[in-house]
Formats: structure tokens, sequence, C-alpha cells
């Protein structure tokens, strides 16, 4: 919930009037709360992995997963926004591939979790995943920074 009203609060106070005010801009102009979600993600794994301990109240993990929760609904939404407005015309194959490779992932995932987790520990394997997100970072930032040169060489792409 806190991840919907996030996003609503962007669309109606900032994201509207700016529509209004200067028209569609480019689609990258869209990730802007996908950079800010796109930073506390690993945060909010690391927070989770290493309070997940007897010793450590649970709240803090919860905490640590809420945060999760609302960084990726708020990544997963401008990405869904920004996917059609820059390739419109195959908006309907990009949801369908989006679906089957995230699908094809969460069931890769339970071939290495339960090992992972087994060897690494909870804070160790949480950790892992907290690393790699980081190279999320790097990339949406890459995306927010040129997208609009990487459309440039697309076929497919709409051009501004």
């Amino acid at each position: 919930m806190i991840g919907v009203i996030a996003f609503l609060i962007y669309q109606y106070y900032y994201l509207i009037p700016d529509i209004k005010k200067n028209g569609l801009r480019a689609p990258e102009h869209r990730l802007v709360p996908a950079l800010i979600s796109v930073i506390f993600l690993p945060v909010s794994y690391f927070m989770f992995g290493w309070t997940a301990r007897h010793a450590v109240h649970w709240v803090a993990s919860l905490i640590g997963v809420v945060i999760l929760v609302t960084s990726n609904l708020l990544i997963f939404q401008c990405v869904l926004v920004y996917l059609p407005l820059s390739y419109p015309k195959y908006a309907a194959s990009l949801f369908a591939a989006n679906d089957l490779s995230r699908a094809m992932f969460a069931a890769a995932c339970i071939l290495f979790s339960r090992p992972m987790f087994i060897n690494l520990g909870i804070g160790g394997g949480v950790s892992l995943l907290a690393g790699l997100s980081v190279l999320g970072v790097f990339g949406m930032f890459y995306l927010w920074l040129y997208g609009g040169w990487l459309r440039s060489k697309s076929t497919f792409a709409v051009h501004n």
C-alpha cells in the first residue's frame, strides 16, 4: 500500500501537472521514481538479511521487507510505463516477453535459492542478492542517462 500511495502521489502532484505544462517528455522522464527506489533496493536487502536473526527484533527485518517491496513496486511501475512509451507498436510483445522472462527466472530460482541459503546462511545469501541488485542501480542510471541514445540506435523505437 505504501508503494501504491507513493506512486499515486507522484502521479497526481508531479507527473500529471508536468505533462499538462510540458507535454509528453522523453520516456526516460518516467524513470525518475525508479532512480530513487533502485538505490533503496540494495539497502533494504542488507537491512533484511542482517536483521533476520534471533538477536534482533523482528520489526527491523519487517522494515527492511517493507522498503524492499515498496522499492520493487515503484521500479516495476516505472519500467512498465517506460517500455510502451519507448516501443508503443510492440507494447504487447514487450509485456509478454517481460512476463515470460520474469516467470522463467522465478522458476529457475528454485534450483539455486535453497542451496545458496543453506551454504551462505540468511545474511550471506541476502547479501549476495543485495550485491547483485547494486548492478541494477548502475543499469537504471545508465538507462536514464543514455536511453534516448539507445532508442536512436533501434529501428523499433519511437524517435523523439
